[in-house]
Formats: structure tokens, sequence, C-alpha cells
């Protein structure tokens, strides 16, 4: 039941923005949001009940201070069904990396071509950083398991450490600019900067970030030592295996990358769509067609249709969160207490300088995403506290800033999907990788607030 709902409000909601002038499909959005809040009610648990209720009570509690009217209760339902469409649609990028078995390509390159430390950490590093611009959070467990046999081929000190900051910091520079990264989306839609601004600082900041990991991985004690007989022997074996079947070249994951950013940069600019629309209908054709490219489009629909089955119920839990913190950032508004939380943050900017704010603004999500608050919902908090002159001022500073402090909250927060995947891939605890990732984690922070404070001097001249 809860699966059905959940389908009827996403296809609502692309209706709703499809057919603005039909006011009867947003009602259906917001009552449809509304039913899945209350049915989730009984199967939500844990951290997320514990936000999601305190949502619910303070939002209500601010219309009925403010008086707004009944049906005020049922459309603040709706805010940000958007993201859970694009949480839902995103996953599905993923399909024709896994049937076209471009992991097993990158497998055979590694047992080839690596012959020294920095060039294995390197290279694993690429692999997730591609596999996060094109996959989002599915580019864990590919990015692993197309390294973890080579690996084995290698004596490595701490290598469960090893693998995972090559994995992690690799994945995690991409969601700073990578179209199918919600928290990108998110922050456009509500800081109302465009992806043609924002695309080139986050690229080169995401680079800056990819040189610094290296640098410092360069200067870790890890040791490995190249087993060469072995690894020549696993290369025929591996080629042996793989012989009667067709080839994927690698490079064919950076061409799609490149034609998915192009086609949203173009429709974005084209068009009147909000940019996280964009994405989540074009990820479905651009899936199917590079499917039918590599001749795998019959198993593709067999996959999506089990892609619905199974992920809206595992996904439930944050759902639930995202839905409950569209309905309090919709109080805010219609209750007027967003002008309130404006203009105290109007007051700390003047106290203490717009510079000064940006060194704490990447803090703000860094710090929620320790007790248990996904950045994507950090920043919405934070977006709606911000609609004030520095905005309006600095839109691209801001939205670089707001970004990039989402970076640590993926690498250390001990609550969020990415370590909690990558801690199930090598059998550790999140919290283990979070300290792990401490030490290029505060030195990033470092790198983006030059960054940012830089940026704000070549936008303010």
């Amino acid at each position: 039941m809860i699966r059905i709902l959940f389908l009827m409000a996403m296809i609502s909601y692309i209706l709703a923005t499809l057919l603005p002038q039909q006011q009867i499909l947003n009602q259906s959005v917001s009552a449809l949001c509304m039913l899945i809040v209350l049915f989730s009610l009984r199967r939500v648990r844990g951290l997320a009940m514990a936000f999601g209720l305190s949502f619910l009570c303070l939002g209500s509690l601010m219309l009925l201070i403010s008086h707004a009217a009944a049906s005020s209760f049922l459309l603040s339902f709706g805010e940000m069904i958007q993201m859970v469409t694009l949480f839902t649609m995103v996953p599905i990028l993923a399909l024709p990396i896994r049937l076209g078995r471009y992991a097993q390509e990158l497998h055979l390159i590694i047992r080839k071509k690596v012959g020294s430390p920095s060039h294995l950490y390197r290279l694993i590093s690429c692999i997730a950083f591609f596999f996060s611009s094109f996959m989002n959070l599915a580019a864990l467990p590919l990015a692993y398991h197309a390294v973890a046999s080579s690996i084995n081929h290698f004596r490595i000190e701490h290598k469960s450490r090893w693998i995972n900051c090559a994995i992690t910091h690799g994945y995690a520079m991409p969601l700073l600019w990578s179209p199918i990264t919600p928290i990108v989306g998110t922050v456009l839609y509500l800081t109302g900067t465009t992806y043609a601004q924002i695309l080139l600082p986050l690229i080169l900041l995401s680079i800056c970030g990819v040189l610094l990991d290296w640098r410092l991985a360069g200067n870790g004690t890890s040791r490995l030592d190249y087993v060469s007989a072995e690894q020549e022997t696993a290369v025929a074996r591996a080629e042996t295996v793989h012989s009667g079947q067709p080839r994927r070249k690698p490079w064919q994951i950076a061409a799609a990358v490149l034609a998915l950013n192009g086609v949203i940069l173009l429709l974005d600019h084209l068009s009147s769509f909000s940019f996280l629309f964009l994405v989540s209908v074009i990820v479905f054709p651009f899936a199917l067609l590079w499917c039918w490219l590599i001749g795998q489009a019959r198993p593709f629909f067999t996959r999506v249709k089990d892609h619905f089955s199974t992920y809206i119920p595992h996904m439930q839990n944050q759902f639930f969160i995202f839905l409950t913190a569209g309905f309090f950032i919709t109080a805010l508004r219609i209750s007027h207490t967003d002008t309130v939380i404006t203009q105290g943050v109007e007051v700390l900017i003047q106290f203490t300088g717009l510079r000064a704010f940006l060194v704490l603004l990447p803090l703000i999500p860094f710090l929620l995403a320790f007790i248990g608050l996904h950045p994507a919902v950090g920043l919405a908090l934070i977006a709606e506290a911000l609609k004030t002159q520095a905005l309006l001022d600095a839109p691209i500073v801001v939205t670089v800033a707001m970004l990039g402090g989402a970076i640590p909250a993926f690498l250390m927060g001990p609550y969020n999907a990415t370590l909690g995947m990558m801690a199930a891939l090598i059998n550790e605890k999140p919290l283990t990788l979070s300290n792990w990732n401490f030490p290029f984690t505060w030195r990033y922070l470092l790198l983006l607030t030059l960054f940012v404070q830089l940026l704000y001097l070549c936008f303010s001249t």
C-alpha cells in the first residue's frame, strides 16, 4: 500500500509540474503526501520517527499559533516530494553500468596496469569519482566490488582503512556538482541559482579535493608490494572467463557523464522547469537509451520493476523525514515564522560580517549530520533561513559554501547512508570510518574555506 501511495504521489507531482494550471493536481500531491506520512507512522522507527514527529509537532504548532486556515494543514504537505522523486529515480542510472559489466573491465585494467601504491590509490579514487558522478550511492558497492579482489593480490597494511579512504574520498567529491546528486538540485531549487553558474567553480573545488586526497595518501604509511606472478596468473584467468563476453570500455562511462551533464545544462537553459524536476524526468529515458545501445534494453525493464518494488520500502524512513521536513518548511512560510528566522540571520551576518559568516556556513550541515539529519534536509532548513540580503548579494558564493559544507557530512556523519553502506562492505562500524576520514575532512574544510573566500573576492570586485 505504501509503495502505491509513493508512486501515485510522484506521478501526481510530475503531472502537476507539467500542468501547473490544474490546481487539483497540486492538491492531490498534498493529500497523497499526508496519507504517506500517516501510514508511515506505523512503520517508521528510531531517529526517523523522532525527527518526523518533531517536524510535525512544531509545524502544527506554528500553524495553530498563526491561526492558519484548516486547509493549510493539508496543503502544507508535499513540499519535498521532489526530493523523494529524485532519490527514487536516480538509482536507475546504475542499471546500465551493472548490465554492461563495466566493473569487470575495470577489474581487469587494475590487474594489468597497476604497479605502485600511489598508482593503485589514484586509480581506485578515479573509479569511485566517475561512478559517483553518475550513480550517487550505488557507486560505493560497484567501486568496491570492482577493486576488492584486485587488492587481495597486494600486501597492504591497514587494508580496510586504505580502501575506505580511497573509495569514500573519491566518491564524495563529485557530490559537489553532479546533477544526479540530490543535494545539488535541492540547493539550486532553494537558492534560485542556475546550474550553469555554479558548475565550473564546483568542478574546480572537487578536483582540488581529489588532488588534496592524493597528496595525503602519498604521505601515508601504508605499504603496498607488487605481486607480479600472482597478478599475471589472475589476469590470464580473468581474461579467459570474460573472453566470450562483449567488452565494455570504461571511457563510455565518462562519455555518458558528459552527455548527461550536457543535456541537463541545455534543458536547464531552455526550459522553465526546476533543476530537480529535469533530472528526475531525464534519468529514465537516458538510462533506457544507454541500455539499448549496449543491447540490454529488455533486462533493463526487469531491473526497473524490481527497483520500484524494493527501493521505496527500503528508503521509507528517509522519505518520511523528507516529507515531514517539507511540512515544517511550508508551515514556516504560512505562519510567517520564516521572516523572524531570516531577521535573526541578518543580525548575525551584520555582527560577524558576510565573509566570517561564510566560514561558519559549511559547518552547519556538517554538525547536523552528527545528530542524524541528512544533508539534503539540513540544507533545506538552512536555505529557508538564508533568504536574506546575503543570498541576493552573493548567491553563487553562498550556494558553493552550502554544497561544499555537505561533503564533510557525507564523509563523517555516522548515521548517513554513505558510511553505513561502506561500513557494511568492509565489515567495520560507521563511527570507525568516520574517524578514518577525519584527517582528510578537516583539511578539506580548510580548502573549502579558502576557496569560498577567494570566490567571494572574485565576485565582489
